[in-house]
């Protein structure tokens, strides 16, 4: 089989795929976190080279709902939606998020026969269309929380494979609470931190190549 991984630099995916005996190529604007078959440039580019099954990350910067509060001037918040001005600080956010979900139909349209296309929780539900299947890493294995969507075209969807009990969360300063892996993330520069969120477990990579491969 023939298997592209589009938007990952961490080759965790490809390689699972390629231990079960696939050719897998990675793609992603940055290089490779590992040695391995990478093709670093746009994905776009090699959308149409016989693939016959896409797993898709695209970035999330601009499509979770974490980052709404950055849309819009904060003197404008009990405003209509249509009535706000840009927000000062990211006056081309909203303009970014219709690129990002664009890419994602893109994405969704390539002429591959089987895609998954995963995100956290944002915009693409409300946008395009509701995702297939909502998973998190205890149900692979991994003892923590990261709520993941998966949009799939001719793929079933994934079944979890060693659910296990989360790490507890941590209570912050503003009285809510999130995962202690996420909180940790804090410490790091802002490329490794953004790295480290976006990679995929080994636990969920497993199970993608064992059931879906």
């Amino acid at each position: 089989m023939r298997v592209l991984v589009a938007c990952e630099f961490s080759g965790v995916v490809r390689e699972a795929f390629k231990s079960k005996g696939h050719y897998a190529l990675s793609c992603d604007l940055e290089k490779s976190s590992i040695p391995g078959n990478h093709y670093q440039g746009n994905v776009l580019d090699i959308l149409n080279d016989n693939w016959d099954l896409m797993i898709a990350f695209p970035p999330c910067t601009y499509l979770t709902v974490t980052g709404n509060r950055w849309l819009y001037h904060p003197e404008d918040k009990d405003k209509p939606f249509n009535e706000r001005r840009p927000s000062p600080f990211h006056p081309n956010r909203l303009e970014k998020r219709k690129e990002a979900l664009n890419f994602v139909q893109q994405l969704l349209e390539a002429p591959i026969e089987k895609i998954a296309l995963e995100n956290p929780v944002g915009v693409i539900s409300t946008n395009i269309r509701k995702p297939d299947q909502i998973i998190q890493p205890y149900e692979f294995g991994e003892p923590y929380e990261k709520r993941t969507c998966l949009w799939l075209k001719n793929l079933p969807k994934l079944e979890a494979t060693n659910i296990v009990d989360p790490a507890p969360r941590v209570l912050c300063p503003n009285g809510k609470t999130m995962s202690s892996w996420y909180r940790d993330t804090w410490n790091l520069p802002p490329k490794e931190r953004t790295k480290v969120r976006n990679t995929t477990s080994l636990g969920i990579a497993a199970a993608i190549a064992n059931q879906w491969g």
